[in-house]
């Protein structure tokens, strides 16, 4: 009876077997980790939630003629609570808040809550409740970034500036990812020459490095009067229409 020679698993023959076993592997898995990868970065919210707000605004500057030159304050909550036209009666204030907006709602809606205006500086509080959505700081970042690079291509006589975000007693265990991004952001505004970091979030913090609690609402998130008094310090210097980057 003949017998068949048997297969001889060389050494060359069997690291071949490995190497074309692993890249069919590897071209299996590609678009499966391709997905993992896009499905890694946090969604954004539907923009269109804020559908009344904006036809709030619209409603107001039908009504109202907005002042040129302004001072547009835009951004999340702590914009929308805040008491712009009291704090600076004497110049010509513009106040767009959306209450839990994100960077990427601020961007969707550039065209009715920012560009319209022709601002001559924006005071830009967002990136908070990105933070808190668990968004990282790449995803935030290219989101300020293509908000900055739009005020820079459409607005180029507009100054903007960035407020810190801020520290609160409700959101402390996130304050390590949120003092992440502003250092993120505070890099990127001196690199690139395209926006002013102010630092509003050191000032609410106590001597034992934690957030002041009399700066706070109750609810442990919004400043109240007293916090939005030192915000208010710091930026008067920076809203003289004649300040200059």
């Amino acid at each position: 009876m003949q017998h068949r020679p048997k297969f001889k698993h060389t050494p060359t023959r069997h690291k071949r077997f490995l190497f074309l076993h692993t890249l069919v592997l590897l071209l299996f898995l590609l678009p499966i980790l391709g997905c993992l990868n896009a499905a890694a970065e946090t969604a954004d919210p539907d923009p269109l939630r804020w559908h009344k707000e904006i036809k709030r605004f619209a409603w107001q500057d039908a009504k109202n003629s907005y002042p040129k030159q302004a001072i547009l304050f835009v951004g999340s909550s702590s914009i929308y609570s805040w008491k712009t036209a009291q704090a600076f009666p004497a110049l010509p204030v513009i106040n767009r808040g959306l209450r839990g907006a994100h960077i990427s709602d601020l961007n969707y809606y550039f065209e009715i809550i920012t560009q319209q205006y022709q601002p001559a500086k924006i005071i830009y509080y967002c990136g908070e409740n990105d933070v808190a959505d668990r968004k990282d700081n790449d995803q935030i970042l290219a989101d300020f970034r293509m908000f900055s690079s739009r005020v820079n291509r459409e607005l180029p006589d507009t100054i903007l500036l960035f407020l810190a975000i801020k520290p609160n007693p409700l959101r402390w265990q996130m304050w390590n990812r949120m003092a992440e991004t502003n250092r993120a952001i505070k890099d990127y505004c001196k690199s690139s020459g395209l926006c002013i970091f102010l630092d509003t979030a050191t000032p609410l913090l106590n001597s034992a490095g934690r957030p002041d609690k009399n700066l706070f609402a109750e609810d442990g998130l919004h400043l109240n009067p007293a916090g939005y008094a030192i915000w208010n310090n710091i930026l008067t210097p920076h809203l003289t229409i004649d300040t200059q980057q």
